[in-house]
């Protein structure tokens, strides 16, 4: 697997705390990184380390198959915290300025405009914009340079579903379009949850779990508990009438992970034939359930 971000025992120490403690993180070419944690969980910080803004205590962080460094970055497109626009400009102009500090060929301006639905904004100045409208600025910024990797912190904080929706559209279109690979920090787990093909779970400066998607929603499934006086015959019949094996047993309580029959017919198949249903019921266990396990919550 081709690695773009590796970083290895990376820990950057304040004083007494550790804003992140020995993180090693795999980010893979294509992947949108999903980096969840509460706020002051050490996205921000890690974020800045791989950038090069902040510098670690200790650690290594590698980018693109080598050690980090300035021309590594130079291939990084960022959006950390503030965009830091010229608020009395224009969105072409402000893409015009930061496209002759970078050294960028003007010609990609008005793509990228188009690209995050701010092309028809004429001549409105940025401190006219809504937050949601300087965000996706920001992004249009941090492409700029056609960027292999782009790292978004916390990019739809603070913005209505509407211009949610604007921000994740255009991540999904860079990504799925032009292969950039994304690292996006977030505390909303149900937004990154429409992005991300991988997750990094971030608790008090430690990387508690990396897991792809669809590891994560085969660690949230939706299991048919059945609580019966007799489950010799609960099994038997399941067995018989819906061709269900394999089910786990904890004293009174079948759990049950597969199955195809309504859950009504089953509970009047297991009544008839005399099981003693006592309870039944679909229980799930959801994307946040598995986040607070994991940070211990």
């Amino acid at each position: 697997m081709e690695y773009i971000v590796q970083t290895q025992e990376l820990t950057k120490q304040y004083g007494q705390r550790a804003a992140a403690d020995r993180v090693s993180m795999h980010i893979a070419k294509g992947d949108i990184y999903g980096f969840i944690g509460k706020n002051g969980a050490g996205k921000t910080t890690t974020m800045k380390m791989i950038l090069g803004t902040c510098f670690p205590t200790s650690g290594s962080i590698e980018l693109f198959g080598k050690p980090a460094d300035d021309a590594a970055r130079t291939r990084i497109g960022s959006l950390i915290e503030d965009p830091g626009l010229y608020r009395h400009c224009t969105a072409y102009e402000n893409m015009r300025r930061f496209a002759l500090l970078w050294g960028v060929d003007y010609k990609e301006i008005d793509p990228l405009l188009q690209l995050v639905q701010l092309a028809d904004t004429g001549k409105k100045k940025v401190r006219e914009f809504s937050l949601g409208m300087r965000q996706r600025l920001g992004i249009a910024l941090a492409l700029l340079g056609n960027p292999e990797l782009l790292v978004l912190d916390e990019p739809v904080n603070g913005l209505d579903p509407a211009a949610i929706k604007l921000v994740r559209d255009v991540i999904l279109q860079i990504n799925q379009e032009r292969g950039v690979t994304v690292l996006i920090s977030s505390h909303l787990l149900g937004e990154l949850s429409k992005l991300a093909t991988r997750y990094g779970i971030i608790h008090l400066g430690r990387l508690v779990d990396e897991v792809s998607a669809e590891e994560l929603e085969g660690r949230c499934t939706r299991t048919l508990d059945i609580r019966c006086r007799n489950i010799e015959i609960a099994q038997r019949t399941l067995a018989e009438r819906f061709g269900i094996t394999g089910c786990s047993v904890q004293g009174d309580l079948l759990r049950l992970t597969q199955w195809q029959a309504e859950t009504d017919q089953i509970n009047q198949a297991l009544v008839e034939a005399g099981a003693g249903v006592c309870d039944l019921h679909v229980s799930a266990a959801d994307m946040e359930d598995y986040f607070i396990e994991r940070i211990g919550q």
